[in-house]
């Protein structure tokens, strides 16, 4: 059962659950995709039906910002947890390195994804990174070659939203892997380029205020969190 925020249906799980559920991905054959969603990407979803849909028929759809969860109270159909998309991934990790599971990075800069791969494999020994590709390609094709080349099992895509999700959409079946997850800028986090929230911002949902003192040129993203809490408030009054 799905939780519907302003149009787009969240799994109601925590962080355990849904690598759980991954892992079952993993067995079945592909492609499955799992998307983490968070206030901007929902707005954004709205304006596109073709990203609607995509995100609609994901078999994974994790609550990444907090805004997300914000939103699920008002409507008065509160989501369990926040699933942050980092979070996700490295738990994911954990389990899955050591079991002969391969996975590809593609996405970021030139360099990033094998700087991301090295560190990823000191983080989890056992793991297996069977390939890597960065996110300035014009051609989609040479692209799939590569990942069913590379016999991946998992591929995080990290394309940025939608251009993640509509890369896996239509590249998915023919790259070969059988689960995708679309992770925006979480290479350069990896590849240690981009630093995390102190750990005392993640519990408290604050990241956002984090990167934004990092990062003053996102208050325009992130003065559309306010208008999004606004309009689930609208819903819930409009009995929606």
């Amino acid at each position: 059962m799905r939780t519907d925020v302003l149009g787009v249906a969240f799994d109601n799980v925590t962080l355990d659950e849904a690598v759980d559920r991954a892992l079952a991905l993993l067995e079945e054959e592909g492609p499955h995709l799992v998307v983490t969603p968070n206030p901007e990407i929902v707005q954004r979803a709205e304006k596109d039906p073709e990203f609607a849909e995509i995100l609609s028929k994901a078999h994974l759809v994790l609550p990444d910002g907090v805004g997300v969860i914000y939103a699920a109270k008002i409507l008065g159909r509160p989501l369990r947890a926040r699933v942050p998309g980092i979070d996700f991934a490295s738990a994911l990790l954990g389990r899955v390195a050591g079991t002969g599971k391969r996975l590809f990075l593609l996405g970021a800069a030139p360099g990033v994804a094998e700087l991301a791969a090295a560190n990823l494999r000191a983080a989890y020994p056992g793991l297996t990174v069977c390939g890597t590709h960065d996110g300035y390609f014009k051609e989609d094709g040479p692209v799939a070659d590569a990942i069913r080349e590379a016999r991946a099992d998992l591929v995080f895509v990290c394309l940025g939203a939608p251009k993640q999700e509509k890369w896996i959409a239509a590249n998915g079946a023919a790259a070969g892997a059988r689960l995708y997850v679309g992770l925006g800028g979480s290479l350069d986090v990896f590849a240690g380029k981009v630093e995390r929230a102190p750990e005392s911002f993640q519990k408290l949902g604050l990241e956002w205020l984090y990167r934004l003192v990092k990062q003053p040129s996102r208050i325009g993203r992130m003065a559309k969190l306010p208008l999004f809490l606004v309009s689930a408030a609208g819903a819930r009054l409009r009995g929606k």
